[in-house]
This record gives C-alpha cells, structure tokens and sequence, in this order.
C-alpha cells in the first residue's frame, strides 16, 4: 500500500504544480512563482499576496478593488 503513495504522491504534486503555474499564467504572472508553493509557510503568504495585488492580463475597464 505505501508504495502506491509513493507512486502517487509524485503525480498528485505534479498535477498540482502544473494547476498553479496555468492559473499564474492566466493572470499574467510568471509560471516559476508556482515553486514558492513548495515552502510551507512561504505558499500561505504568496497566495494572499497573488490574491490582493492587480492582475496585468485584467481589461482597464474592470475595476479592481485592494
């Protein structure tokens, strides 16, 4: 049984790197940020800094509240 976490934990972090690095994309960040998410403490942070600063690939129109 622990060998198929072993197998699968690889896979589950992967996919959700790969999940980040689309959605930073999306919002017109680099893709590399998604790395911080590796560090524990540090991800709790940059989610809430990514989630309260202005998204570039956001139309001039649409206002952004801080």
């Amino acid at each position: 049984m622990m060998t198929l976490f072993y197998i699968l934990l690889p896979v589950y972090v992967a996919f959700c790197l790969w999940l980040g690095v689309r959605i930073l994309r999306k919002a017109g960040f680099d893709g590399w940020r998604v790395l911080v998410l590796l560090i524990p403490a540090v991800s709790i942070i940059r989610i809430w800094i990514f989630a309260f600063t202005r998204w570039p690939t956001l139309p001039a129109d649409i206002k952004q509240d801080l």
